[in-house]
């Protein structure tokens, strides 16, 4: 499945920090159906879009993800 990257994030945010989750929800508030994949290669959380609900958005990036893999939340 392709999809189109909207932001890059990288992983090692200060502990509580979830800016990519942050930046996906608004774009779910917008009504664009935004998640959150982990490039484990490099080391960076991707917000991403399927590549048919970008019509509207030029400057992003096609490229082929892997399946999302979930992301462990810290416990409280």
């Amino acid at each position: 499945m392709c999809r189109t990257v909207l932001e890059k994030f990288p992983a090692g945010g200060p502990r509580g920090s979830w800016p990519a989750e942050e930046f996906a929800r608004a774009r779910r508030d917008e009504g664009t159906p935004a998640e959150v994949v982990m490039d484990l290669d490099s080391d960076v959380f991707l917000v991403v879009v399927p590549q048919q609900a970008t019509e509207s958005a030029p400057q992003s990036l096609p490229l082929p993800l892997p399946q999302p893999q979930p992301r462990p939340r810290p416990q409280s």
